[in-house]
């Protein structure tokens, strides 16, 4: 890989590099490498591959400066047979800036009988769709897109095909895991974005994962956004090639200076 990873070790921590900047603020994280980070910290440290991380909330209640050093604590709450929980702290310059939980499920085998499921989107692979020409599509080289069906800001559908091509961490090839928890933020603004461009930040980020993705591309169908009093809620489903592999939630406020500038159709 020869594109800049967003973070590199520092001693027991990570240090920014200067693409880990976020759209709201040139000095701050995006909020996709916070994710990013904590599900890689606590996947390093906890993972095992009899369980799947089937649930990661993360709460980012500040704006982590560029320039200071990254320290992740993490802390073992329930290791079962069945379940595992473990709470993670991102801390900037030795601030809290963000909190994880994540709760991991032994692999098993399903219960016996039908259960209804929605169906699989039936949509172009992304090898079969064009590669976006405007580079904001993929905020100027943080990822790559393949749209499907609308774009940010429009009214209707919206679907879309999304891949890493950045390391998390310098030297370390993304895991299934770390490669949807990076990507799992775009729910906000593909869900959130309205006609007038992006209004809301969200606060947080929940993923429902029942199964890792198993290609790099990573699909994204908006389902859900709703707004009452400045308060906003937006949910994606998540696919790769081979079906759905779960949910992306937001919850997001209203900003007082929206994002005017979204990508193009």
């Amino acid at each position: 890989m020869t594109n800049q990873p967003f973070f590199t070790r520092h001693g027991d921590g990570f240090m920014p590099t200067s693409v880990a900047n976020g759209p709201w603020s040139p000095e701050s994280l995006h909020g996709r490498v916070v994710i990013g980070l904590l599900a890689f910290v606590i996947e390093e440290r906890h993972g095992s591959d009899d369980f799947v991380p089937a649930r990661l909330t993360v709460d980012m209640f500040r704006l982590p400066n560029i320039t200071t050093p990254i320290e992740v604590t993490t802390r073992l709450v329930r290791d079962g047979l069945r379940i595992k929980v473990i709470e993670a702290e991102f801390l900037s310059g030795g601030t809290s800036m963000a909190r994880a939980s994540c709760q991991s499920l032994r692999r098993t085998e399903n219960a016996p009988g039908n259960v209804w499921s929605p169906p699989n989107w039936q949509v172009p692979a992304p090898s079969d769709i064009p590669k976006p020409t405007d580079p904001r599509l993929g905020m100027n080289g943080k990822w790559e897109t393949r749209p499907i069906a609308g774009h940010m800001g429009s009214l209707g559908e919206r679907r879309l095909w999304m891949s890493e091509v950045r390391e998390l961490v310098a030297g370390v090839p993304m895991t299934p895991f770390v490669h949807v928890a990076t990507g799992a933020d775009f729910a906000s603004p593909f869900a959130n974005a309205g006609d007038q461009g992006l209004g809301y930040i969200n606060s947080d980020v929940t993923i429902y994962l029942h199964r890792m993705p198993v290609t790099r591309w990573i699909g994204f169908e908006v389902v859900n956004h709703h707004a009452t009093d400045g308060v906003a809620i937006g949910e994606c489903w998540l696919y790769d090639e081979k079906g759905p592999i779960g949910t992306s939630t937001v919850a997001a406020l209203a900003q007082r200076r929206p994002m005017t500038n979204p990508p193009p159709p």
